[in-house]
């Protein structure tokens, strides 16, 4: 089986089994699970790459696995699903609507699942051909939208060996067939901030004798979000922007404690590690100038995800040769996190968007996160041809680098 009959081969494999890959989604689209509770999309997973003679591996937590394709000498690259559902109602008016009250998939991780595993089928059918010139692990990832699935599956030691990762996520902006790619950050780092200003409290008649929280907090909520845009680099894309404040009973008394929570977002690395030490010291200056006590909790919760060059360079040679020089799609930096971001400290690796939206749909945008997201399920074998051309294009690249026997045939489509 050589390189250069790829884009038949995958012709020919998805005509056999396209509308199983679909049915596959379905399924696990009428049977969404929460983060950490994946225990029945597991096990289906494992079923089918067990019956295609592979041997997955779960998680210790019980939910999750990883698969290793290919034993041969050459690099190791990884490719990554999340399989999480989201805690909300499905409002859509198809077969296939979760049958699970509260529960959907509503960011196309189902996608993203059936997407890997129609790839790990074709790749095993390459390994058994010898035409793979190194492995590919698939992770199957629990829990993305917690988030902590990645940083279970590192600490699984999923990584180990690994020289370099992949993952796609569904993209309602992008058409079917499409690839949006992107060098740098292309998701934002996202933490939660909690203030609590604190003081003896008083009567609104003396505030003088008291610590004016009220008055402490509001200067925090102002002046905090100004005061880091002249500490942190613009070109950070550093956002913070408070969600809920709550202080006082009543309106003659000042309160002994008021509260606020936001979100930091962040597009660069190094101001995300230095941002709690810079936000705790702000707090503490602007609160101290009106004698009121500070506590912050800086809650982290995924790293910006920064797409590495080499990797986005393997992409983009890989959209063209599996969908064409012009699907390749230049997409914009956003402010969501994504716990791929967390691979991404430890090997380089890149994310790709893939299109879901139908050039035939003329209604209103199926946007992530809503009740009524659905995808154009031609999207499926358009991210299989990705993935499993990326793969064999990462192995040639890397192959080539260490010197692997046949590398450069085994991308030379």
């Amino acid at each position: 089986m050589q390189g250069r009959d790829l884009p038949e081969q995958l012709t020919a494999f998805l005509a056999r089994r396209e509308r199983d890959f679909i049915g596959f989604r379905r399924d696990l689209h009428m049977h969404p699970e929460l983060a950490f509770a994946e225990h029945r999309t597991t096990g289906r997973i494992v079923e089918y790459l067990r019956g295609v003679g592979l041997a997955p591996k779960e998680l210790p937590g019980g939910t999750g696995l990883v698969c290793d394709i290919g034993a041969g000498p050459g690099p190791t690259v990884a490719l990554r699903a999340d399989i999480d559902a989201l805690p909300l109602t499905d409002e859509k008016d198809v077969s296939y609507r979760s049958t699970v009250p509260g529960a959907a998939h509503a960011c196309g991780h189902d996608v993203h699942t059936t997407v890997l595993l129609a790839t790990g089928v074709f790749l095993a059918q390459q390994d058994r051909a010898g035409a793979l010139p190194g492995r590919v692990r698939l992770i199957f990832q629990p829990a993305e939208e917690l988030p902590g699935g990645a940083v279970e599956v590192i600490n699984a030691g999923a990584l180990e060996g690994v020289d370099r990762i992949f993952a796609l996520h569904c993209d309602p902006r992008l058409m079917t067939g499409r690839v949006g790619l992107r060098t740098g950050g292309i998701t934002a780092a996202c933490d939660q901030l909690m203030v609590r200003l604190s003081g003896p409290g008083g009567h609104t008649a003396r505030p003088h004798l008291t610590a004016d929280l009220v008055y402490a907090m509001g200067k925090v909520v102002t002046e905090l979000p100004a005061a880091l845009s002249r500490r942190i680099d613009a070109r950070a894309g550093f956002s913070l922007v408070w969600g809920r404040i709550s202080a006082g009973s009543a309106p003659n008394v000042i309160p002994d404690d008021a509260v606020a929570e936001g979100t930091v977002r962040c597009l660069e690395d190094e101001a995300w590690h230095a941002a709690p030490d810079i936000v705790k010291g702000l707090v503490e200056s602007v609160a101290g100038a009106y004698g009121a006590e500070a506590e912050v909790t800086y809650r982290r919760g995924v790293p910006p995800t920064i797409n590495e060059a080499t990797s986005v360079d393997i992409m983009r040679e890989a959209t063209a040769l599996a969908l064409g020089p012009d699907a390749a799609a230049p997409t914009p930096q956003s402010l969501g996190g994504e716990d791929f971001a967390w691979y991404l400290e430890h090997v380089p690796g890149a994310l790709a968007r893939l299109g879901t939206h139908s050039p035939d749909w003329d209604g209103p945008m199926l946007d992530l996160h809503r009740g009524t997201f659905d995808v154009d399920e031609r999207a499926i074998g358009v991210g299989t041809r990705f993935m499993v051309t990326t793969a064999l294009t990462a192995l040639g690249v890397d192959g080539r680098r260490t010197g692997v026997e046949n590398a450069e045939e085994a991308v030379s489509f």
